[in-house]
């Protein structure tokens, strides 16, 4: 089949032949026809996450995608043959990843029959980016009546954030350029603050005086985080993609402080489908690359800015 892999850590991502991989008991096999890209796809073949994440060579890079189950294994009961399917497919240690013709998915994972009339290059783009974001909101417990911050919000992960905040009754306030302020105000940001137009604090300050309920915040480092935690009311919370919190220091201060990580599952999968069946999530596709330019793809994300997600058409 083919593939984009790499045949160690840090090498150049290139097209490959490899074997198809056959589904064992309680898998299903999925030809894939777009996969999504996420900033955990190049940090993982760069070597970045190898004290955490396990490799086998070559490795097929990728997480998210979409397609069609084309083979199950023994005990599959919840995903058919010709099913139509999104989900995350990456399986490092096994060197498999969904920037290929084909790849393999636990039956009871985080994968799922693909949303209502959504085709197969949107629902590439949802699983990480929106199970993050929706993940995120119930961890910081967003609620009606609340004011919350999103940093790097014109990212994939970002754009969801906002949308489930505001789907949480939630006034949301989202960090965008004047060239992404009107796309963020239609997927539900009250407000916009541009940090090119400088301190993002007092920005928000001077419409909030009070502050603001939390901040997910998908982009600063350590010292702009603890920045923009002035920000929060007592009890407030900062929940960080990035993990540049100190949760201990938030309490000394009546704050909570999460450094979060998701944890993709079926459920969180199955809960998106219903929000995006109901017409309440829109996931924006930014680029559809071609399968060829799936290099420079990851080395466009590596550098920043991303307005939306980017899509390897397979």
């Amino acid at each position: 089949m083919r593939a984009i892999a790499v045949s160690e850590y840090g090498a150049t991502p290139a097209p490959m032949n490899l074997p198809r991989p056959e589904p064992g008991p309680g898998e299903i096999l999925v030809k894939l026809i777009a996969a999504g890209l996420n900033p955990m796809d190049w940090k993982i073949a760069d070597g970045l996450l190898k004290d955490s994440v396990d490799a086998s060579f070559p490795l097929v890079i990728g997480q998210d995608g979409a397609g069609v189950v084309d083979a199950v294994g023994d005990g599959v009961t919840r995903l058919r043959h010709g099913e139509q399917v999104y989900g995350v497919f990456g399986a490092p240690e096994r060197g498999l990843g969904s920037y290929a013709e084909y790849a393999i998915a636990r039956d009871d994972g985080p994968v799922a029959k693909m949303p209502a009339g959504m085709i197969y290059t949107q629902a590439a783009a949802v699983p990480i980016a929106s199970m993050s974001a929706l993940a995120m909101v119930d961890r910081a417990r967003v609620d009606a009546g609340q004011t919350v911050l999103v940093v790097g919000a014109t990212g994939g992960t970002g754009q969801s954030a906002v949308q489930l905040a505001a789907r949480a009754g939630a006034k949301v306030i989202a960090t965008a350029r004047d060239d992404m302020a009107g796309t963020m105000r239609r997927l539900g940001a009250d407000e916009t603050v541009d940090h090119s137009k400088g301190d993002l604090n007092g920005q928000v300050l001077a419409v909030h005086s009070g502050g603001v309920d939390a901040i997910l915040d998908m982009a600063s480092d350590t010292t702009a985080a603890e920045h923009l935690a002035q920000l929060l009311r007592p009890g407030g919370t900062y929940l960080s993609t990035v993990w540049a919190v100190n949760p201990d220091a938030m309490a000394a201060r009546e704050l909570r402080g999460i450094n979060f990580e998701v944890a993709p599952s079926a459920e969180l999968l199955d809960r998106l489908s219903d929000i995006i069946d109901a017409g309440e999530l829109r996931v924006r596709v930014e680029w559809e690359a071609p399968f060829a330019e799936a290099a420079g793809a990851l080395a466009a994300n590596r550098a920043g800015g991303a307005r939306g997600k980017t899509v390897i058409r397979i």
